[in-house]
């Protein structure tokens, strides 16, 4: 929920600062202040999969979420647009190791019953309620109040989460193996990222890299710009950011009922459908609708969109060994950042260029339509030389139901 609360809060604000000029804000330095968050969350993403395999899931946890909080609330009382831009990328280094983390342990949890991709659209699920959460708390809030007080209502969760992350979250079983064994965790690290190019695994690895790249450009280019993009097709605030809404709700069923798919059909064709979906609604956005088609749309892009995403989150943990999951999903997901940052820097520029609307959404569509590609061009093979994660049904090298 937190890092959904992320994703959505600049698209949330940014129609507030552009129109009110705050900072003397444009599109271009709009694009910018989301860029310094996302390479933040990029560093903490790439480094929090080797740290949980040093220090355990449960202490970087707690770190991450108690320092994005932290960070957070500072960006409430900002005074100026450079100190909340730096304000943004501190935060975002708490947040990357979030999400990783999260879905990793739960995947172990549930690996045994052969549940994980749908305990990992679960967790996502809180992703985009959080996002649903904030688009409310944004049509509630910012006019009553102004901009700044969705900061403070972003970190007051971990008054609340932080404790009972202490009191109830268990240690990882695996990262207790791993630190009994000999040469403890120092050896962890360093073994857990070599695990993601042995055994054949490195065309899988760099085609995940790739295709989550144009995942999280969809995710972070629409939650950024939706709103924006509306407005300059010519709907006012309040509709622009109940489409926000609406695609984030639609976000949360697609979750469900991809998780459900990935565990009876297998994850990685799951995700192919899933990306031709987005594709597909994506591109009619392009197409001016009437009201209540316009909102069905969007809430159909929402369902594939997102969930899309999730699921090649969920394929890392059927890919890698058990040592080297979180490493995995965390280099997966930092790398992937790098589309998070192009998707604001795109939608950005192509409001700039007055041209949002449609070419954003022929661009968006080509990018879920290139992520089907290149999982489709993933080879899965059983390799009887590598023996599989305990409980996880699958080889080392991603052969899947």
């Amino acid at each position: 929920m937190l890092d959904g609360f992320d994703m959505v809060v600049l698209g949330v604000v940014l129609p507030v600062f552009l129109s009110g000029h705050v900072w003397g804000m444009t599109p271009a330095t709009a694009s910018m202040v989301s860029t310094s968050g996302l390479v933040g969350m990029m560093i903490g993403a790439l480094a929090i999969g080797t740290v949980t395999d040093m220090i355990g899931r449960r202490k970087a946890l707690v770190v991450s979420v108690a320092g994005f909080s932290l960070f957070t609330l500072a960006c409430a009382a900002a005074p100026s647009l450079v100190v909340f831009g730096a304000l943004r990328f501190l935060a975002g280094i708490g947040l990357g190791g979030c999400l990783p983390t999260a879905i990793t342990r739960v995947a172990e949890h549930q690996a045994g019953r052969g549940k994980s991709a749908g305990a990992t659209t679960i967790v996502m699920t809180g992703y985009h309620t959080g996002a649903v959460l904030t688009s409310l708390l944004g049509i509630v809030l910012i006019p009553a109040f102004g901009w700044r007080v969705m900061f403070v209502a972003g970190a007051l969760p971990a008054l609340v989460l932080v404790p009972l992350l202490l009191k109830y979250l268990p240690e990882s079983p695996s990262f207790h193996l791993q630190a009994a064994a000999p040469g403890g965790s120092a050896r962890a690290g360093r073994r857990a990222v070599l695990g993601l190019f042995q055994r054949g695994l490195l065309p899988t690895t760099l085609l995940l890299w790739a295709a989550t790249f144009l995942g999280l450009l969809l995710v972070f280019g629409l939650n950024t710009w939706l709103p924006q993009i509306m407005r300059q097709a010519g709907y006012p605030l309040g509709t622009a950011l109940a489409l926000l809404l609406t695609l984030n709700a639609g976000a949360v069923a697609g979750m469900l009922v991809a998780g459900v798919l990935a565990d009876r059909k297998g994850v990685r064709g799951a995700a192919i459908v899933w990306f031709v979906g987005a594709a597909l609604f994506l591109a009619v956005l392009s197409v001016r609708l009437p009201a209540v088609g316009l909102y069905v749309v969007v809430f159909l892009a929402g369902f594939f969109v997102f969930s899309a995403q999730a699921l090649i989150y969920a394929y890392t943990q059927r890919v890698y060994p058990a040592h080297a999951k979180a490493t995995g999903l965390g280099w997966t997901a930092g790398v992937g950042r790098l589309g998070a940052i192009t998707g604001p820097l795109l939608g950005g520029a192509l409001l700039s260029a007055g041209i949002a609307y449609p070419w954003g959404f022929y661009v968006f569509a080509l990018a879920g339509a290139l992520a089907a590609v290149l999982l489709t061009s993933i080879r899965p093979r059983r390799n009887p030389a590598t023996a599989p994660d305990v409980g996880a049904g699958v080889g080392l090298d991603g052969a899947v139901p």
